[in-house]
């Protein structure tokens, strides 16, 4: 089995096994007491701070270990927000940033605070320009990704950094899927990351606030990491997270080398493999080992069953998955197709003979997904005056893709089709189809029964 989602949460790395088995000898005892096995306790927990530090390149008592990545973020962003109240209550977000930032950014708009989400272009890709034109007298903090988790586009954080500290407005990095590879560069003011996504176990994350930076932990706090993650610290975890860091590191310059040459080759025959196929996320500007491409015509759940049954584990931010009934709100920020997503995201360690055999397995697993998906139910076609219409509604994507396809070429070049759909995912999937096929994309109305798209035949 070929493990192709380290995006998600990378294998265990051999160090950080050892360190955690190493360390459940030393590390049960309360590093708060003075007896013996405190002390010891103390000691790993600090080298492990001041080598988590290291590689973030920031100072020890800037660094706090919490729970999970999630907690760091909504600790983060809760913190900051209260730290600068008086300045106000607004946050800018961009519009890929991760879910935990998403949902901070909920709380703060249901307490009566505001949001303003950036926009990115297909690439994924913020224009600090945009940062700095959303700023105001009363921004509070500004939050960005290092590098986005499910395309791989590495966001400009610096330009990004320099424009908020102009305006003396904090910046919060979340940096969970670039930390591995390197440190953030950038005056950044906060910093969150997540252990298991570097190869170190789950249940870690690291919250950095700098020195300077206003902040105000919320809720019930105790004596343990500076306030800002209470309860009792897991120190085998936390030393099996700091040692696979450093370990992986030291590997990042040349692991990062193959993998990207790897994606490369993934990227490039893809497209000569698959027909009707839209490579997504910045071609340069990207994590090494992800490369997210999206499919038209193929259920993306279904698609990734047909790769698991030929021993391939690898996600997909489609709209079709089950999980969620909405297109991605990364896919859908960037506008790119949103059914078929499948985002391949390398381990380190990936040999190249699993990606030979992913790239001959894929022609046949999308092949199966269309042929289920080819015959579709009947749909009710009419003539509207001179406008072909096609009934979709209740059928879920890639239906009404696959059902404008189908009578595109009934009409004339300059002719009209309009398509009556109701699952959200067509408001997004129909104008993508209409770029890749160099159609014309009139645009939607509103209709008796979920919404009209319009779209003239160029071609």
């Amino acid at each position: 089995m070929a493990y192709f989602d380290a995006a998600s949460s990378a294998p265990l790395h051999p160090v950080a096994r050892q360190a955690l088995l190493a360390s459940f000898d030393e590390g049960w005892a309360d590093p708060a007491r003075l007896y013996r096995e405190g002390r010891r306790a103390r000691v790993l927990l600090d080298a492990a701070r001041e080598a988590a530090a290291e590689a973030v390149g920031c100072r020890p008592d800037e660094l706090a270990f919490t729970s999970s990545g999630t907690r760091a973020v909504h600790t983060g962003i809760a913190g900051a927000l209260a730290g600068r109240r008086r300045i106000g209550r607004h946050l800018i977000v961009s519009a890929v940033e991760h879910s935990s930032v998403l949902h901070s950014a909920e709380v703060l708009e249901a307490a009566g605070g505001s949001v303003t989400q950036v926009a990115v272009d297909r690439a994924g890709l913020v224009d600090p320009v945009a940062y700095g034109d959303a700023l105001r007298e009363d921004t509070a903090l500004a939050c960005l990704q290092s590098a986005n988790h499910e395309v791989g586009t590495e966001q400009p954080v610096g330009a990004v950094a320099e424009v908020c500290r102009e305006a003396g407005v904090p910046l919060l990095v979340d940096a969970a899927q670039s930390l591995g590879w390197g440190p953030v560069d950038g005056g950044w003011s906060l910093l969150t990351a997540s252990a298991h996504k570097w190869g170190g176990p789950s249940g870690v994350g690291l919250l950095v606030v700098r020195k300077g930076v206003r902040f105000a932990a919320q809720g019930p706090v105790d004596e343990r990491e500076s306030g800002r993650a209470p309860g009792f610290e897991n120190i085998p975890a936390i030393v099996a997270a700091a040692a696979s860091l450093r370990a992986v590191r030291a590997e990042a310059a040349e692991e990062a080398v193959r993998l990207r040459e790897l994606t490369d080759r993934i990227r490039a025959r893809v497209p000569r493999l698959v027909p009707d196929v839209e490579v997504v996320g910045h071609p340069v500007r990207r994590l090494p080992g992800v490369v997210t491409f999206s499919c038209l015509y193929v259920d993306g759940e279904a698609l990734l069953h047909e790769l698991d049954r030929e021993g391939f584990s690898v996600s997909s931010g489609s709209s079709c998955t089950s999980s969620t009934l909405t297109p991605s709100h990364v896919l859908r920020a960037m506008g790119v197709l949103s059914e078929g997503n499948v985002r391949v995201s390398l381990p380190p360690g990936t040999a190249e003979e699993d990606v030979e055999r992913f790239l001959a397995v894929l022609p046949g697993a999308v092949t199966a997904v269309r042929e289920k998906l080819g015959a579709p139910t009947a749909s009710e076609v009419v003539r509207e005056e001179d406008v072909l219409v096609v009934d979709s509604l209740g059928k879920r994507c890639p239906i009404p893709v696959i059902e404008l396809a189908k009578v595109i070429g009934d009409v004339p070049v300059g002719g009209l089709v309009r398509v009556l759909a109701d699952d959200e995912a067509a408001r997004l999937d129909i104008p993508a189809w209409c770029e890749m096929r160099n159609q014309d994309y009139v645009g939607e109305e509103p209709a008796d029964q979920g919404t009209s798209y319009l779209i003239r035949r160029a071609t």
